[in-house]
């Protein structure tokens, strides 16, 4: 990422380049996208219906304005006509159609569209491989699309504003890695160019039917080295503050201090149990692993109290978040009853533990490291990690899972149904422990339903207390975005849902 200036690194050249550090994504296909990484890059190239607002209020994209009829269940969605692919082709609502098909079509292999498509009427057949159109999706004229859902979802809109659901030019988006080269996309910035494991480049979209761009071009340095030495030698001009530096980065006497900026994430990192699994098929046993933990030394000593401590599931910003739960708290005594009482009856009884997470080159996290240890000393238990690449980890770690898994989660959308039911509603593909809980499903199926918003929050807080009180899950840490950013740098706000729009980035060449 070298500074947004001349090739003689001079700042104040301002020739409109952002550098940043970057690594390739696994997939720049929005119907495949299921990680921060791919939608870093495809929220740049391509668009939707409908995006968020600054302040996560659903706002309209390429739909000017949309009405929802009385019953809940039928959307109608009026486009701009004013909106063109990167080659020229013009857009029309049977593009949205054909779009959202491919991406249920079995044959394009989306982890993502039953959830964030499944609930138009139609989705599951299509999805499934019985329908070859979806019946809930009817083209009225060249700019009107209707979208009728199987039941009123009061988050419908909220799904829009993913990946799963943008627009892409289905005549070309065919065969494996098309995307990798030559993506025609309606989005504020085109790919220009994509060297693996160097360089991936960005240009503006001058015909791009918003804002146009305020930067000329974006430069990913793909796995350039260490990224603060990166940024403190001028060649990029953003840096994740990583564990090892936030302290000094947090320095008023240090120079990055004025360039260092926090904002709160609507994300969380936990240990998720596969319920279907031996020991943890058994509640008591989960909520032993729970109270064995002393997430606040975690936070404390090997966080450095760079992120929150969590107590449930829904971060806090998030609507429905609730600071007033029942947890379970840190006892070991506890923790060592619960064990004796269950269908084990003592620690020696417990089969072999392996816990499941991802990364590269063996090197796991010191909070999980911590996390290990304290179970070895609080419990006496072993448990062995095994370590998945990256990109095959969150992608096939509902096949490959063990007995545990480490896992984060970012908003998609501001919603609690995101976490909820996305991470552990029946049948939803991103339920990697298998949860299941009768009572859970009832209560997020009325919330979903339920018109009035105080309502339908109070029912998702009412679901939350139900996955704490089944352990289904050992909640860790709320994240927190900590960048430093070059002063010649503006606009560059990371936001709660972890996506920067680089568009309205700019350099300040004076």
């Amino acid at each position: 990422m070298f500074c947004g200036c001349t090739p003689d690194n001079d700042p104040s050249g301002g020739t409109g380049t952002l550098n940043l550090y970057g690594i390739d994504p696994h997939t720049l296909d929005p119907a495949l996208s299921g990680d921060s990484t791919s939608h870093e890059f495809i929220t740049q190239i391509f668009s939707g219906l409908v995006k968020l607002d600054e302040n996560l209020e659903v706002t309209g994209d390429i739909a000017r304005e949309w009405n929802i009829a009385s019953d809940g269940v039928t959307y109608t969605f009026f486009l701009r006509e004013d909106v063109y692919f990167h080659n020229g082709k013009h857009l029309n609502a049977q593009d949205f159609k054909a779009s959202w098909e491919r991406a249920c079509d079995p044959a394009t292999g989306s982890q993502t569209a039953s959830v964030y498509l499944g609930d138009i009427k139609g989705a599951a057949e299509r999805i499934n491989g019985q329908a070859y159109e979806i019946s809930g999706l009817r083209v009225l004229d060249d700019f009107v699309l209707e979208v009728t859902l199987d039941e009123p979802k009061s988050y419908f809109l909220y799904k829009l504003a993913y990946p799963t659901a943008f627009v892409v030019d289905a005549s070309t988006a065919t065969g494996t890695g098309w995307w990798q080269s030559g993506i025609n996309a309606t989005g504020p910035f085109k790919l220009k160019e994509w060297q693996p494991g160097r360089r991936l480049e960005l240009v503006r979209n001058d015909n791009y039917y918003g804002q146009p761009a305020r930067l000329e071009r974006v430069v990913f340095h793909l796995w350039a080295g260490v990224m603060m030495d990166l940024y403190e030698t001028g060649e990029i001009d953003v840096a994740e503050v990583g564990l090892s530096y936030i302290e000094k980065a947090r320095d008023e006497r240090n120079i990055f201090y004025t360039q260092l900026i926090e904002n709160p994430a609507l994300s969380i990192m936990y240990i998720g149990f596969n319920v279907t699994a031996e020991p943890f098929n058994d509640p008591l046993v989960r909520r032993a692993f729970t109270r064995a933990i002393d997430k606040e030394k975690i936070v404390d000593l090997v966080f450095k109290n760079s992120y929150l401590e969590a107590d449930g599931l829904l971060p806090p910003g998030i609507p429905g978040y609730n600071e007033n739960l029942q947890v379970q708290e840190f006892d070991i005594s506890a923790a060592l009853e619960l064990i004796g009482m269950s269908s084990y009856g003592s620690v020696d009884a417990l089969p072999p533990i392996t816990l499941t997470t991802g990364g590269y080159g063996g090197i796991i996290p010191g909070e999980l490291e911590a996390v290990v240890y304290q179970w070895e000393e609080n419990l006496g238990v072993e448990v062995t990690v095994r370590q998945l690449e990256v990109n095959e980890f969150y992608y096939n770690l509902m096949e490959q899972k063990d007995q545990l898994f480490y896992y984060g989660w970012s908003a998609d959308y501001p919603h609690p149904q995101n976490f909820l039911e996305v991470l552990f509603g029946q049948g939803s593909p991103n339920n990697t422990g298998e949860y299941y809980s009768a009572d859970f499903e009832a209560l997020i199926l009325q919330a979903a339903r339920e018109p009035d918003l105080e309502i339908s929050l109070s029912l998702y807080r009412e679901a939350e207390q139900i996955l704490l009180n089944d352990a289904a899950l050992i909640p860790l840490v709320f994240g927190i975005d900590q960048v430093l950013v070059k002063p010649y740098v503006k606009g560059y706000e990371p936001g709660p849902l972890g996506v920067v729009r680089l568009s309205e980035v700019w350099i300040d060449a004076g």
